[in-house]
């Protein structure tokens, strides 16, 4: 996501000096730089621990440092997170102009899935239709519903209603997906496992 979607107080950012208009977002550059550490500690952990056959092993010497390490970074990091995350406000009209129609390429394979078509089959099928759109140098979503029925008759005029993003996240219902219930339910799931460890 561009840094130009969201704002976020300047107290997580660094105004630069010799160029007063840009802003850098220190905190999130932290943060990221850190997660290479903790990658790295989790690489040292499981080569310990891939070789070990069963219960201690000497190998096991080697866990503590990249364990307490990782706490300790964690520690550092939980804080500056939660304050960027709780400064962000997302700059939603600008996040609109970031989509673009090939993002529902996977929901023209599945209209065609409701329809009966295995996904080994419509997964091709909505490829030929994004070449299509390159090739014709358009927007998947106007690729006509003429130009789809030549790639698979299973297509119908109601195709259309394949196009919208508000649709697209809706239909990811499951838990952990993108519907509106699903994130509000994993908020709240979150939310009382924080309370219950309070």
């Amino acid at each position: 996501m561009s840094l130009d979607m969201l704002a976020c107080l300047t107290h997580t950012q660094q105004v630069l000096v010799l160029c007063h208009k840009k802003k850098n977002p220190d905190a999130c550059e932290l943060l990221r730089g850190k997660s290479g550490r903790n990658i790295g500690n989790l690489v040292t952990m499981l080569t310990a621990l891939k070789g070990i056959p069963m219960t201690y092993n000497k190998d096991l010497q080697e866990d503590k440092e990249p364990l307490f390490d990782s706490v300790e970074t964690m520690m550092g990091c939980i804080p500056i997170a939660a304050g960027v995350m709780s400064t962000l406000t997302p700059k939603v009209e600008k996040m609109k102009t970031g989509l673009s129609a090939d993002m529902l390429a996977t929901d023209l394979a599945d209209y065609l899935v409701r329809r009966g078509v295995p996904f080994r089959e419509t997964h091709h099928i909505s490829g030929q239709a994004v070449q299509l759109a390159e090739e014709q140098g358009k927007p998947l979503s106007s690729v006509t519903v003429e130009e789809l029925k030549s790639l698979h008759p299973a297509f119908e005029d109601d195709v259309v209603s394949v196009w919208s993003f508000e649709a697209s996240v809706e239909s990811r219902n499951a838990e952990g997906s993108t519907s509106k219930r699903a994130v509000l339910e994993a908020i709240n799931k979150l939310k009382t496992w924080l309370m219950e460890r309070q």
